[in-house]
């Protein structure tokens, strides 16, 4: 039995009904002229491009091996440039207050004194690092790359659902998708006049190579690695892939030596000066003199070279103070407080566990909630309340009265979906896109961004790690030719 695609329950990216968007039509129209068999030869055929290339994430505690390939679908995201205008600018602001607020909780603390925020939920952050007191971060800029991850509700209207300013991964899976997309679907492409990307890398290695230390002579041009925990980390294909498009030496802790608080990287010439390291691995990790001893990953007296100004570490050390799902619920008052502006982009409703009256609330309603653990990522130690057993709920209610602090509560929102073409079929499945901001003395936001698809049926979350996929993002500058929309209907377990 055939069953038709219902697009009424949830915001849909491509349909309004049974027809598909404007912006969607070109696209809907070529998509129309391919049989199950085609796509599917085609999706087996993207699947052995990524494997083919080595695109892969690690999955930790996976029984049967933890290395697998980016779950891909055919079905872009298409965003118009009007759309895409206003998240631009809306990241750029918002990029801009959380720069501004980790120059002053590591500087002057006036947001404290302002009471805006209070200074115990910054100073007893694990992620705060007082070692940041005081240091003049190059350019002034702690934010070198952010993911910004979006969400739209059920009008259609996007909303902030997170922060990432320590680390964040998957960049070079839009470029990859993007290739991908070329090589096996080049009849999408030729009735659109998409943003490209090509140029996209060289606004990042300009905005790396501003970040120079200050003692950095104006003569000589700064020399910049990156530096990764190895093949074995879940991003290790992002490191590398990173390190080759900007090209500088990808490089773990046992490379790098500092003598004289200078760092140094071992080569088979001798010892090379390295100025600017973008870092992809974690803060307790960097430096065993400072942070956890017991690392083995990092840099004995790196902390120190970079206090003194010989070397500069991207993103800044001290940025999760930031990005903390319990300082997410100050960001628009510090968009107000930093740049006198009202956000472009709102956020998402949130409760703050450590107040008694909104604790008491939650925990009378938590099967309606989303409950996340404000130190983990990845779709870890999360809670969705109308997906919740008894026990999953009895357990997180305990977990909020064991560590309120540790813990915030927001509503469930009804994610926008778009369908994905898998096993065969068609499905809605629940998105969101992460939006790469990259910052040095230019601020360039990425055309498009990562956009997340929750591949398994019903689900909300979209974590590669817990099962979610990838799309390609087109930022539509205009259709060439508005094609006509198909008056074929649009089926779950056939084709469009």
């Amino acid at each position: 039995m055939m069953n038709l695609y219902d697009s009424s329950l949830f915001f849909d990216e491509m349909f309004d009904g049974n027809k598909p968007k404007p912006h969607y039509r070109s696209f809907h129209h070529k998509l129309t002229f391919f049989s199950r068999e085609q796509l599917e030869e085609k999706y087996r055929q993207a699947q052995a491009s990524f494997l083919r290339q080595g695109i892969t994430f690690t999955i930790y505690g996976a029984q049967d091996g933890t290395e697998r390939t980016m779950p891909f679908d055919c079905v872009p995201i298409i965003i118009p440039q009007s759309k895409w205008a206003m998240i631009e600018a809306g990241v750029k602001q918002r990029v801009e207050a959380l720069n501004k607020f980790l120059q002053d909780v590591y500087g002057q603390q006036k947001i404290f004194q302002d009471g805006l925020i209070p200074r115990q939920l910054v100073e007893n952050n694990p992620y705060f690092k007082p070692t940041m007191r005081g240091l003049q971060v190059p350019i002034a800029n702690h934010i070198f790359l952010a993911g910004i991850d979006l969400i739209r509700d059920e009008k259609g209207d996007y909303h902030v659902l997170e922060d990432n300013l320590r680390n964040p991964s998957g960049i070079s899976y839009v470029f990859e998708n993007r290739d991908v997309m070329k090589e096996v679907y080049p009849e999408f492409f030729s009735k659109h006049t998409i943003r490209p990307l090509d140029k996209q890398m060289a606004y990042m290695k300009k905005a790396l190579l501003a970040h120079r230390p200050p003692s950095l002579q104006a003569e000589r041009e700064p020399k910049a690695v990156l530096l990764t925990a190895g093949m074995y980390n879940s991003a290790y294909y992002d490191h590398v892939f990173l390190a080759q498009h900007l090209n500088i030496q990808l490089v773990e802790g046992r490379d790098l030596v500092v003598q004289d608080l200078k760092v140094y990287m071992k080569t088979i010439y001798g010892l090379q000066q390295i100025d600017i390291i973008y870092r992809r691995i974690d803060d307790d990790f960097l430096d065993p003199t400072v942070f956890r001893e017991d690392s083995l990953l990092g840099v004995p007296h790196l902390m120190a070279a970079y206090q003194a100004g010989h070397v500069s570490i991207l993103n800044a050390v001290g940025n999760g103070v930031a990005d903390d799902k319990a300082m997410y619920a100050y960001v628009p008052e510090m968009i107000r407080y930093y740049l006198q502006e009202e956000p472009i982009l709102p956020n998402v409703k949130t409760y703050h566990l450590g107040d008694d009256s909104q604790r008491e609330w939650v925990l009378e309603h938590i099967h309606e909630l989303v409950i996340k653990n404000v130190g983990a990522s990845g779709g870890y130690d999360m809670l969705i309340g109308p997906h919740a057993n008894k026990e999953e709920i009895a357990l997180f209610k305990q977990k909020i009265i064991d560590q309120p602090y540790q813990y915030i509560a927001q509503p469930t929102i009804k994610l926008s979906r778009a369908p994905a073409f898998q096993n065969g079929r068609f499905y809605p499945c629940h998105v969101d896109l992460r939006v790469y901001v990259m910052k040095g003395e230019d601020c360039y936001v990425l055309p498009g961004g990562l956009s997340r698809v929750a591949l398994q049926e019903g689900s909300l979350v979209v974590n590669s790690s817990q099962g979610g996929g990838a799309k390609d993002t087109w930022i539509l500058k205009e259709e060439l030719q508005h094609a006509k929309s198909s008056s074929r209907r649009v089926v779950l377990d056939g084709t469009l």
